[in-house]
């Protein structure tokens, strides 16, 4: 304070008065004030005048009649650094684990570590925005801090790099010490919720012994914190929710949140009982999805939809975000992310240990991923199957990967379920505020093993010690609420009571169901059946032709679309080039080369009104630099889509740059095919390889999602494929892989090689009446390849070919019709083909036909029949330029025979380890050796 500023006589009567305001209650004064009255009287402890120490400081000794003590400032801003201490670390203190008592007194929270001694407490301290500011005892400011951070919350947010976050947080945890305050009703609401779930859990215990289920036993409260998280959708316009989650209390949540009927439930567990699939083989209870439509108190609904999901636990989660953008995109409206939750339920050691959560944790703020925030809840059980948390990370929590993107981790103790309730309201408050992802570490215990049949004591015997003798969920809240009044001990035996009456009337009711014969028992138990499933039935496979031409005036208006660019865009030069070409193409009717034919698709099917979605690494531009469908302007690198602006009226077109990321990516592409059916949905893979990466992603839900679950997909999969001598990582996409998952007409798997083939397989994707995901071994060099080009004419007329004959539509058979008769056939897929036929024009093999078949699965055997008729006496040979071991000869060979009548010979590179070679010299001295074969063998 400079010496202008000091009192002078005029006004040291107004300065002694607001002091004697700031004594009687120091909030009422203002806060520069206040600090200067604690600083320079408390210390006094009041017996210094403010006038007296204003003089004192400048030196008037004649009006100073007091000297005063004063609080040295050092000390003042330890008592911050000790606020702010608690805020950091809190949690190291909080009383987590239901199964120990509440650790010690951390050193780093002690008043030793900020200079302060027991003869502190009783001092008052500006506690600066502390609760609003003002002062405060010190021993206050450690009983409030401790009841926020050190009690049965512990927090972690300091992570956190926006400012405004943190003071939100702050200010909603401080103003209430992070202590529950529900009203009677919804204590008692919470109470049933634990009580119901635990019920629950015994009854199929005692019912049905020995049998799986993944008991949430110990874990009950989880029940009550999902309710309570709908109760309070809509108080954050949140409509619906996706919800995604492992085995474990999966039953739960169906029966005792969603309200899946007890005796449908009860006849599954029946050793007798035989689902009446109407397709595929079904799965496991505890894996089927569900969808229910709830009632909150509020009298507002909101709509649940629970993801099917394998045991692979945590990939799951990246398929949750796909259905919840779709969602959103569906229901849309201002706001839309807002309105559909994602609502994640993990494992400790599954959050931990799987990549695929940090991959997923990473979509949270990425343009064509994010969902508005993702509520994530971990029932920490702290142990995963025998494996404990010092075995299973190499953190403190098994939620320190959620750091990565600065979200608010709530550890919370899971016997004090009106705690998880308070968190998991104020953490879906939090995702509708900011957007962002929040996550709840609820840690609790497992009652039994892994499984009903496991015996935990083998490998955990004094965990399970405790276990045995510590008193449920529910004895530990009905004394808590029988002790503060708000419930008797007869009322909440009355709940229980009520539970039980109600699982014994739907297990005797599920018993009569089991033996009861008559057809009209039958009938109802079908309609009843597939209530609030998620299974959607289709029409079987079918080659039936649908229509998948343009017409000429659309395919012009396509095209005007994809080349003019607004005036005042500064276009790369070699782009300009690009698109000159593709506008000289369609003047002259072609050629039309593979790029050209994709965005022909593309746009086609937008101005027919189907919306594309295209995700990928790099596939904006594109790998291979072919579909360039964002352009870049060469000053302001401000963007333009062709695509995007085709027509006034066309569906919406969404194309991405992914993550590096290949597992999560396509989970999340698959989850978007799922409830959005109606869009184009592909995911393109850098390389073909790159879908080794997704593997998990393939087997448990793309190749069998239909037949485990009744979950219909139109996913295209581009996968970049073909030997040019570079090595063995960026050759094959796999063929055999997908072939290998080929049955039940579960999958398409093509090879095609004409860009106007490849036109129409995007739209027939879009045209029929089932969907059937389609896996398109996609090229690198036919994107240039001056034979791989298509005419106009076969965009306008013409129809995908799933086998195109040596003279058929898009063929480039040389061979006259007058030729003699074909004395061998090749038969081969995709890439190959060009150098057969250059092979063959160059050595003039003019009596080998070369037939292609561009879908390998579902193989078309009415037409291969048909043309193998053509040829009775031909050689049959197979040529492919995968290895023997790869590529689709061992899948193909056996249907082959049997169509043709005879063994067909193989040409190729012989069985490998590796894909393909290193050296570009040995990948040709292979192909030159390989295709001599074919012709000659």
């Amino acid at each position: 304070m400079n010496r202008s500023s000091l009192p002078t006589h005029a006004n040291a009567d107004l300065i002694e008065a607001t002091y004697q305001a700031w004594l009687k209650d120091p909030n009422s004064v203002d806060p520069t004030w206040r600090a200067f009255f604690q600083g320079f009287t408390l210390g006094a402890n009041g017996t210094a005048s403010p006038v007296a120490a204003l003089a004192a400081a400048a030196g008037n000794e004649a009006q100073a009649h007091v000297a005063a003590p004063i609080i040295d400032s050092l000390t003042q801003s330890r008592v911050h650094q000790l606020i702010n201490a608690y805020r950091s670390i809190g949690h190291v203190e909080a009383h987590l684990d239901p199964l120990a008592e509440r650790p010690p007194a951390h050193p780093k929270l002690s008043l030793e570590q900020f200079s302060l001694r027991d003869d502190d407490l009783d001092t008052s301290f500006d506690i600066g925005t502390y609760l609003g500011g003002g002062q405060m005892k010190l021993r206050d400011v450690l009983e409030n801090l401790r009841r926020t951070y050190c009690g049965h919350i512990g927090v972690e947010y300091m992570h956190i790099q926006e400012v405004d976050v943190r003071n939100w947080l702050q200010e909603k945890m401080e103003a209430t010490r992070n202590q529950p305050d529900f009203s009677v009703p919804e204590k008692i609401r919470i109470l049933r919720r634990v009580h119901k779930a635990e019920l629950f859990e015994r009854f199929l215990h005692t019912k049905y012994v020995g049998q799986k289920r993944f008991s949430l036993e110990g874990g009950e409260t989880m029940v009550a914190a999902v309710d309570s998280i709908i109760e309070v959708c809509p108080e954050c316009h949140v409509v619906e929710v996706v919800m995604g989650m492992a085995h474990r209390g999966r039953l739960n949540i169906l029966t005792s949140v969603m309200r899946k009927n007890f005796d449908v439930l009860f006849e599954q567990f029946s050793e007798n009982y035989v689902p009446d699939a109407v397709g595929g083989d079904g799965d496991v209870k505890y894996h089927l999805g569900y969808e229910a439509v709830l009632d909150t108190a509020s009298g507002h609904k909101v709509e649940v939809r629970l993801a099917a999901n394998p045991s692979h636990l945590e990939i799951v989660d990246p398929v949750v975000e796909g259905k919840a953008r779709a969602r959103q995109r569906i229901r849309g409206g201002r706001d839309f992310r807002h309105t559909v939750l994602p609502l994640l339920i993990h494992g400790d050691a599954a959050f931990a240990g799987q990549g695929t959560v940090a991959e997923t944790l990473n979509f949270s703020q990425l343009p064509g991923y994010r969902t508005g925030g993702t509520l994530h809840f971990i029932v920490n059980n702290q142990i995963g199957f025998t494996t404990v948390p010092a075995e299973a990370r190499s953190t403190r929590y098994c939620t320190d990967v959620a750091k990565m993107i600065e979200a608010p981790i709530f550890h919370v103790n899971g016997d004090d379920p009106e705690t998880v309730c308070m968190v998991a309201q104020l953490a879906l408050e939090f995702r509708a505020k900011f957007a962002r992802d929040v996550v709840i570490d609820m840690y609790c215990y497992r009652k039994h093993g892994h499984n009903e049949t496991d015996e935990p004591a083998f490998t955990q015997p004094l965990l399970y010690k405790r276990i045995a003798t510590h008193p449920q969920v529910s004895a530990v809240l009905s004394r808590k609420l029988i002790a503060e009044g708000t419930i008797t001990e007869a009322e909440s035996e009355a709940i229980k009571a009520e539970y039980t009456t109600a699982l014994e009337k739907n297990l005797e009711q599920a018993k009569a169901a089991e033996t009861a014969k008559s057809a009209k028992r039958a009938a109802a138990i079908e309609q009843r059946k597939f209530v609030g499933s998620t299974a959607i039935f289709q029409p079987d496979y079918h080659f039936k032709p649908v229509n998948t031409r343009a017409t000429p005036e659309v395919i012009d208006q396509v095209v005007r679309g994809l080349t003019t660019i607004p005036a005042e865009f500064k276009v790369n030069p070699k782009i300009k080039r690009f698109l000159e070409a593709r506008i000289q193409a369609h003047k002259e009717g072609g050629p039309i080369d593979w790029g050209f034919a994709e965005a022909l698709a593309f746009g086609t099917l937008l101005v027919d009104g189907t919306p594309v979605r295209l995700s990928g690494q790099d596939c904006e531009r594109g790998t291979f630099s072919h579909r360039h469908a964002v352009l870049h302007d060469m000053e302001s690198d401000v963007t333009y889509e062709p695509l995007r602006n085709i027509s006034p009226h066309q569906a919406q077109f969404c194309v991405y740059n992914s993550l590096l990321s290949e597992v999560a990516v396509l989970g999340f592409d698959y989850g978007y095919s799922l409830d959005y059916p109606s869009m184009l949905c592909m995911w393109e893979a850098q390389f073909g390889d790159f879908a080794n990466g997704a593997q998990v992603v393939i087997d448990q839900f793309i190749s069998s999602g239909e037949s485990k679950w009744q979950r219909t997909s139109g996913i295209v999969l581009l996968l970049p494929h073909g030997y040019e001598g570079q090595g063995p990582e960026h050759s094959s996409a796999r063929l055999e892989r997908f072939l290998q998952l080929c049955a039940e007409d579960n999958i398409q798997v093509a090879n095609i090689t004409t860009p106007a083939n490849f036109f129409h397989a995007l739209r027939r994707q879009m045209k029929r009446d089932f969907q059937k995901p389609l896996v398109v071994m996609s090229p690198k060099s036919l994107l240039r390849h001056p034979a791989c080009t298509s005419r106009i004419e076969e965009f306008t007329g013409g129809a995908f070919q799933e086998i195109i004959d040596d003279l058929g539509f898009g063929g480039r058979g040389p061979l006259p019709h007058d030729t003699k008769p074909a004395s061998r056939v090749i038969l081969c897929s995709g890439k190959v083909y060009y150098d057969l036929i250059d092979y063959r024009g160059k050595h003039k093999h003019a009596d080998v036909a070369i037939v292609r078949i561009e879908q390998l699965y579902p193989l078309h055997r009415k037409r291969l029949t048909e043309i193998a008729k053509k040829y009775p006496d031909a050689k049959i040979v197979w040529a492919q330029e995968e290895s023997e071991n790869m590529g689709a000869w061992s899948w193909i060979a056996p249907q082959l025979e049997q169509l043709f009548g005879r063994k067909p010979l193989y040409a190729g590179r012989d069985a490998s380890a590796s894909p393909a070679v290193g050296s570009l010299a040995l990948h040709k001295l292979e192909l030159a050796a390989f295709l001599k074969q074919a012709f000659t063998i």
